[in-house]
């Protein structure tokens, strides 16, 4: 079992398009990224795939814009691993804006193991299946309470 994972981002201007926030493709660029920080904190990313022949890769995503972030905007990409089987895992993303605690996207994503000079589909081994576990029953990947405190008055600070 696993916990929640985060990378925390300013969003740059390179992030914006022309309607001042940012585009909904760099959302799923940003799943990319956070996944793939995941994996290599687990000790099973990129390099070992290469090693192992095989790989994990994208073959479905949903995903939900609920409030636009901005130029400036610090977030945090959280993602987690909420299922895996013999073929597939399943990886669920919250993207958070500290500043006014709000959510702004939501997203999950099969992916799929295949062997990489056929990229024929491929079994999970052993090496995935004990490394790439599914969030613990006890934890909340909602919570992102570690990002809070309070000051004395009661005062809400990020």
């Amino acid at each position: 079992m696993s916990t929640p994972f985060d990378l925390k981002l300013t969003v740059q201007p390179e992030h914006i398009d022309v309607l001042g926030h940012v585009n909904n493709v760099v959302y799923v660029s940003w799943m990319q990224d956070v996944a793939t920080a995941h994996i290599e904190a687990l000790g099973l990313g990129l390099n070992e795939y290469l090693a192992l022949k095989h790989a994990m890769v994208a073959v479905e995503h949903h995903v939900q814009y609920r409030k636009a972030a901005m130029l400036g905007d610090e977030i945090i990409l959280r993602t987690w691993l909420s299922d895996i089987n013999a073929l597939y895992s399943y990886r669920q993303y919250m993207f958070y804006r500290p500043k006014d605690r709000a959510i702004l996207f939501m997203g999950n994503t099969q992916w799929a193991c295949i062997e990489i000079a056929t990229g024929r589909p491929k079994r999970l081994s052993p090496s995935f299946t004990q490394a790439y576990q599914p969030l613990d029953a006890d934890q909340n990947p909602t919570d992102f309470q570690q990002y809070h405190t309070e000051d004395m008055t009661g005062e809400h600070t990020s």
